[in-house]
């Protein structure tokens, strides 16, 4: 569904809602994958690299590092470095900060104001998972109109990478370039 000037419209797999003066991208997928090994999948940096992002730094807490990097080697552009774990519930939720790709660098990836990132998971029974992102802080503004069509297009691609990786071993990578 798709809330824009108080209209609600259908859209596959993907939600955008807009609140006070921000916009928040929501996109969902079930996984037919037990929740601990999905979990994993986010909260491991050796399974991270396999399904996200070919190399990332993952310190397992309220605080430790949440680093993407989409260059395999490149520690200076297309990464989110410095952002941060900031909730962390075993097997429930996990919120990060979150850097937009290079592109949108000036509009988006200043320290102080990073976009969240909240990963929600739901058991549905023993085999099946239900996985909810909700990427937040997006302006109500016109010019992030691109950052929040091309997280739109991004999140859709990890979690279907993600879905992918768990079911049938083949993950692809996100965002390169």
């Amino acid at each position: 569904m798709l809330l824009f000037n108080g209209i609600l419209l259908q859209r596959e797999r993907i939600l955008l809602t807009i609140s006070t003066n921000d916009k928040t991208i929501i996109n969902e997928v079930t996984i037919n994958a037990p929740v601990d090994l999905v979990w994993y999948a986010w909260t491991s940096q050796e399974r991270v690299s396999e399904w996200f992002a070919p190399e990332t730094v993952v310190e397992l807490r309220e605080g430790g590092a949440y680093e993407l990097y989409f260059i395999p080697g490149n520690r200076t552009s297309m990464n989110t470095k410095g952002c941060k774990i900031t909730k962390l519930i075993n097997e429930k939720e996990l919120h990060f900060t979150w850097k937009g790709p290079d592109q949108f660098e000036k509009l988006m990836n200043k320290d102080d104001e990073l976009t969240i990132v909240k990963v929600n998971f739901l058991s549905i029974n023993d085999n099946s998972t239900k996985v909810v992102v909700e990427h937040t802080g997006f302006k109500d503004n016109e010019d992030w109109i691109e950052a929040i069509n091309w997280h739109e297009m991004a999140w859709s691609g990890v979690l279907d990478s993600l879905k992918s990786a768990l079911e049938k071993g083949e993950g692809n990578l996100c965002c390169q370039p």
